[in-house]
C-alpha cells in the first residue's frame, strides 16, 4: 500500500467508475480526498461511505468559477492541495461526417479544456503545499485511434501534449505532471460499447480482458506518492498490451 498520509487530493469525475476507484484508493492510502462531479447523489453517497477524510463538491469541470469554488472549499476543509487527478470525461462516438459542432465542442470542453483549467487553478494551492502531483487521465486514443470518435481522440491527444508542457513549466515549483493512458477499463463508460467491437478488442488484447478500475488506481496512487519524486512528463500506458498488437 502506498503512503499518502497528510496529502490532500482532488479527483474530478469521481462519483463513479475510475474516479470513484481513485478516490477510494487515496483514502485507503491515507490521503484526504475531494470528489468532484456533476452527479450530486452518487458523489455524496461515495463521500459519506469514505467518511471524514472525504468531501463531495458538485463541479462543472469546464467552468472557471467552479474550479475556484473547488480549490477554495478544499483548502478550507483539508488545507492546500497536493494531488490533482483530472479524470472527468465523456464520450460522443460519432464519425466526422455525423459529428455536430455542438457535440464536438462539448467533448473538448469536458475532456480537454477541463484539464487546462484544473492545472491552472490548482497551481497556487500546490505552491502553498510546497509540492504536488498532477495526474491527467488520457487514453490510448491519444496515440492510436480506437474508433472512439474524432472529438474524443482529439481531446485525449491534447491532454497528452498539455501534460508535457505543464511538466516542464511546473518543475520549478516541485510539481510533477504525468499522464496515464488506459486501454479499455470495465466501467460504465465502456458498458455501452458495441458487443462485436468489444469482442474484437478483447481478442486483440494479449491479456484477453479489460482492466479493472482498481488496477489503474494503483498506478495513480504511485504517481501521487513520494516514491515517484523524479518522474514527470511521463505517459504511462496501461492497456494489457493492446497497442503493441492493434
Amino acid at each position: 500500500m502506498t503512503n499518502l498520509n497528510g496529502k490532500v487530493a482532488v479527483v474530478t469525475g469521481g462519483a463513479r467508475g475510475m474516479g470513484a476507484s481513485h478516490a477510494k484508493r487515496f483514502v485507503n492510502d491515507g490521503a484526504s480526498v475531494v470528489i468532484t462531479d456533476i452527479l450530486e447523489e452518487k458523489g455524496s453517497e461515495l463521500a459519506k461511505e469514505l467518511g471524514e477524510k472525504a468531501l463531495f463538491i458538485q463541479h462543472d469541470v469546464s467552468k472557471t468559477e467552479d474550479w475556484k469554488k473547488v480549490i477554495q472549499e478544499t483548502e478550507d476543509t483539508f488545507g492546500p492541495i497536493s494531488i490533482l487527478v483530472n479524470n472527468a470525461g465523456i464520450a460522443i462516438l460519432n464519425e466526422i461526417k455525423d459529428m455536430t459542432e455542438e457535440d464536438y465542442m462539448k467533448v473538448i470542453q469536458v475532456n480537454q479544456l477541463s484539464v487546462f483549467l484544473g492545472m491552472k487553478a490548482v497551481l497556487p494551492s500546490m505552491q502553498s503545499a510546497g509540492s504536488g502531483s498532477i495526474i491527467n487521465i488520457a487514453s490510448i486514443s491519444a496515440i492510436r485511434s480506437m474508433n472512439e470518435g474524432v472529438a474524443y481522440d482529439a481531446a485525449k491527444g491534447a491532454i497528452n501534449a498539455m501534460t508535457k508542457t505543464a511538466a516542464v513549466e511546473f518543475a520549478k515549483y516541485n510539481i510533477r505532471v504525468n499522464a496515464i493512458l488506459p486501454g479499455f477499463v470495465e466501467t460504465e463508460m465502456d458498458a455501452g460499447l458495441d458487443p462485436e467491437y468489444l469482442n474484437f478488442i478483447l481478442k486483440a488484447t494479449p491479456m484477453n480482458r479489460r482492466a479493472q478500475p482498481e488496477e489503474v488506481s494503483s498506478l495513480v496512487s504511485y504517481l501521487a506518492s513520494d516514491d515517484c519524486q523524479f518522474q514527470t512528463a511521463g505517459e504511462f500506458i496501461i492497456d494489457g498490451g493492446l497497442t503493441k498488437r492493434y
